[in-house]
């Protein structure tokens, strides 16, 4: 009798250390998600940055008409001075649309002639586009994820997610244009 309760002490610590080998490896998951969103926003602000080079460089060709210059390279400058995140997205959407917008006209074909096409930069600059699309939708996946994951009762109550800052999606215009040409 009086041996009776050994089973159920054993019981209780093996689900103790159970619970604590549960937590452990939510705690670690909480972790590689917040390192995958860390990694996949620094190659979203590389491939914005590169875009915005390369549309820098398309903009400073002499053959491109002086307004589409001056729209590329203003849209591109403040894409890159923008500081806030809520201006940051509003700057790359302008972005964006100036460069649908000049990539659009069916004069550009005749204006850069072979020049572009030679040192490969619309290739370059599809490239770039291409790449903000593909790393926008990758951070936002991340940002979900995570986001799914701390909205978990457990997580909550337990604090698991530390002190870390909750991610927020990063929304933009990143349709890429369509360029002469090209499919």
């Amino acid at each position: 009798m009086g041996l009776d309760w050994v089973p159920l002490i054993v019981t209780a610590v093996a689900l103790a250390v159970l619970f604590s080998f549960y937590l452990s490896w939510r705690v670690g998951r909480l972790d590689r998600l917040h390192t995958r969103v860390e990694t996949a926003r620094a190659a979203l602000d590389a491939a914005l940055l590169r875009r915005s080079s390369v549309v820098l460089e398309l903009a400073s060709l002499p053959e491109l008409e002086p307004a589409s210059r001056v729209l590329l390279a203003d849209a591109a400058g403040r894409a890159r001075r923008a500081d806030d995140p809520d201006e940051r997205e509003l700057a790359e959407s302008n972005l964006s649309r100036a460069l649908r917008a000049v990539i659009s006209e069916p004069e550009l074909g005749e204006a850069l002639g072979d020049v572009a096409a030679d040192d490969g930069l619309l290739a370059e600059v599809e490239a770039a586009a291409k790449r903000v699309l593909i790393a926008r939708r990758f951070y936002n996946d991340a940002v979900a994820a995570i986001r799914d994951v701390r909205s978990r009762r457990l997580v909550r109550t337990l604090r698991l997610a530390g002190h870390a800052p909750l991610p927020v999606f990063f929304d933009m215009d990143d349709e890429p244009p369509v360029f002469p040409g090209r499919s």
